[in-house]
């Protein structure tokens, strides 16, 4: 399913732009997230023609060409390694058997991507995944500080921090902010597009990234004060 517009998959996919800025004296930015470079273009058309064909070499190759990336998503999604890894198999059997159905609408690996996310939301629906209530009230509650603006690019979260600090606290999110943090400020998709994908409202789309970076502020603001303890 091609996307409606220039998606934002990058070699450096940026979490969210813009210069560092400091919240009660701390500067708490979040780190460019780096993919292994991708192919030049004339080499992997050549390979995707080839799997598209029925080669099981090339097909091979566009494996070992993007597992980490697709691992990689899957792993910050669940959060699980062991699921993360059945997940990016699971996800490239499917590519497997539609693969012959890519008409180039869109780049391979945003295409590729759309599949992966396909998949393991529909191993979190089996699951039974349930979302933070995404139809709380709209107003910051009494530790949220000001109101802000949902959906808009925060500038709280941008920069460069330690990567370490940044993966444990998206890994410690409640699922569902994570789920969609990792959508929306990682993978680059469009609220609207979260909404369609998870059949919830844009509204709670936003709110829900509202309160991941929330958390995700007091999380680095704490490691940042061990750090200086240390």
């Amino acid at each position: 399913m091609p996307r409606s517009s220039t998606p934002k998959r990058a070699e450096e996919t940026p979490i969210s732009g813009g210069a560092p800025e400091v919240d009660n004296g701390v500067a708490i930015p979040l780190a460019t997230v780096s993919f292994p470079p991708t192919p030049t273009q004339p080499v992997e058309d050549d390979v995707l023609a080839r799997a598209q064909a029925g080669d099981h070499q090339a097909f091979a190759e566009l494996y070992a060409r993007h597992k980490r990336r697709i691992y990689s998503l899957c792993l910050r999604m669940v959060n699980n390694v062991a699921e993360a890894e059945d997940l990016t198999q699971e996800a490239f059997l499917q590519l497997h058997r539609k693969i012959a159905t890519f008409r180039g609408d869109s780049a391979f690996s945003t295409w590729l991507h759309r599949l992966a996310v396909n998949v393991v939301l529909m191993h979190l629906r089996k699951k039974g995944l349930a979302l933070t209530s995404l139809d709380e009230a709209m107003e910051p509650t009494h530790d949220e500080g000001p109101g802000r603006s949902f959906g808009t690019p925060d500038l709280m979260l941008s920069g460069s921090i330690d990567r370490l600090a940044l993966e444990r606290a998206v890994a410690d999110l409640p699922a569902g902010y994570r789920l969609i943090f990792v959508l929306h400020d990682i993978e680059g998709y469009e609220h609207n597009e979260i909404a369609a994908m998870l059949d919830c409202s844009i509204g709670n789309s936003k709110s829900q990234l509202h309160k991941a970076r929330l958390k995700l502020r007091d999380a680095l603001r704490t490691s940042q004060r061990r750090e200086g303890q240390g």
